[in-house]
């Protein structure tokens, strides 16, 4: 049992790891919130359930003890927010007066957020979770203990390189986002926090890899180490989500997404999971229709 100081939110904290509701390596279900994850002395399972006393937490496979003593800093216990000043924008105060649930929660492995965010590379959020979903079932190895069917845990990185040009089809990875996780499966131990130090220091080794960019290291680090400042630059939908937060405008780009976060360096990306938690969205445009031409009827 462990017991959080803040008034903890168990799906908002974990909402960041999980690719879509059909997710075979983070499932919601009755008897818990069940997670699959790697470590260093292999594959485990964790279940936690939400109790009036804390957060109960149990742990299956060979990396059990690791996985379940992490659980605390998967959900923030090492996010220090107090540090964190919201200055006089109106939105962003508010935000942080009202979201006391959020912190920003470490996990300590780069594999496992590495994958799914080269998967995610220049696709559709729907075809990146396919893809997610179908490597696992071809690579992964079912999840120790009584997980719900159908979990399974991220395929190794050797396990990566012995998939098969025939496999990868099969789970339709296009060429550029196969070769790039070969790349980051080939260098994966040097990837792990243990030898890449802190933040910046990943994220350099990440982007000196073929196929690995800004985006995706920024992807990685925002889970691995709760980086409260790395922004993911090169999003498709985030600089206009952050520009119409901040100002109201409909189109900005990325420089102009870094402009409006610089007041908050060292929390842009605190800002940014306050913005995304509750900040107001655009208006979305009603569906447009061709003129009807009644004289073709």
């Amino acid at each position: 049992m462990w017991t959080p100081d803040w008034p903890l939110d168990l799906g908002r904290m974990l909402a960041p790891h999980r690719r879509g509701a059909a997710d075979p390596a983070l499932r919601v279900a009755d008897s818990g919130t069940w997670r699959t994850t790697s470590t260093p002395e292999g594959a485990a399972t964790v279940r936690l359930v939400r109790t009036a006393a804390g957060v109960a937490v149990s742990a299956w496979g060979p990396g059990a003890e690791r996985a379940g003593a992490a659980v605390p800093e998967w959900l923030g216990a090492a996010d220090r927010p107090g540090e964190f000043r919201p200055g006089d924008h109106p939105t962003v105060a508010e935000l942080h007066r009202t979201t006391p649930w959020l912190r920003l929660g470490r996990t300590g492995r780069t594999w496992d957020a590495l994958v799914p965010a080269v998967l995610e590379q220049k696709v559709t959020t729907a075809e990146a979770y396919r893809v997610w979903r179908e490597l696992l079932r071809l690579a992964g190895e079912p999840a120790p203990g009584p997980a719900p069917e159908g979990m399974r845990v991220v395929p190794s990185a050797q396990r990566v390189l012995e998939v098969t040009d025939w496999e990868w089809h099969r789970c339709g990875l296009d060429g550029a986002r196969r070769r790039a996780l070969r790349a980051a499966a080939t260098a994966a131990s040097a990837l792990e926090p243990e030898r890449a130090g802190d933040s910046a220091g990943l994220q350099r080794r990440m982007c000196s890899l073929p196929g690995i960019g800004v985006w995706t290291a920024a992807e990685v680090v925002q889970r691995v180490y709760g980086d409260p400042d790395t922004v993911s630059v090169g999003d498709y939908h985030l600089k206009n989500l952050v520009g119409y937060a901040l100002t109201g405008r409909r189109d900005t780009d990325d420089a102009g997404m870094l402009a409006l976060l610089e007041p908050w360096r060292g929390h842009r990306q605190r800002v940014v999971r306050l913005l995304l938690a509750g900040g107001p969205r655009r208006p979305r445009r009603g569906p447009r229709f061709a003129p009807v031409d009644n004289r073709r009827r």
